[in-house]
């Protein structure tokens, strides 16, 4: 099971660190430490929601990233809900994230929903670089609809 990050680990924990394998199989995995994860750090947040987007932000890096080096989940606890990041080990950004932009995905393409989803139903979301790659975000918030 994963371990918890902080420096008390007999405390509440406020963020989880878990290295994922690169395989699609990280997926179902995410689902499942998410749950578990928001249920540790008694999350306000819906977690059937951070499920779906944490599941989506995984997707994306097995599928748009080369290699095999692991990619990490963090999970924090925050005031008013919960973080999200997914790193991977590309730097290269993700598609927009910032906001709609007028776009809309093809409802009969299997593709281009995802991030969509995750500007739709986060409370705030993006991506920054990080020293192997980049980590893709997003926050829910408990007081978020």
């Amino acid at each position: 099971m994963p371990e918890p990050s902080g420096p008390d680990r007999d405390a509440t924990p406020s963020a989880w660190r878990i290295a994922l394998p690169h395989t699609a199989a990280a997926v179902p995995i995410a689902r499942a430490l998410i749950r578990t994860a928001l249920a540790d750090l008694d999350a306000g947040a819906d977690s059937d929601t951070a499920e779906l987007l944490t599941a989506e932000l995984v997707a994306n890096a097995v599928e748009h990233t080369a290699g095999d080096a692991p990619i990490e989940l963090v999970v924090e606890l925050l005031e008013t809900g919960c973080q999200v990041e997914v790193h991977d080990g590309s730097p290269v950004p993700p598609g927009d994230l910032g906001g709609p932009d007028g776009r809309h995905p093809d409802p009969w393409q299997e593709h281009g929903r995802g991030l969509l989803l995750i500007r739709t139903l986060s409370s705030a979301c993006g991506h920054r670089p990080t020293a192997h790659g980049k980590a893709v975000w997003f926050t829910l918030s408990d007081r978020h609809p």
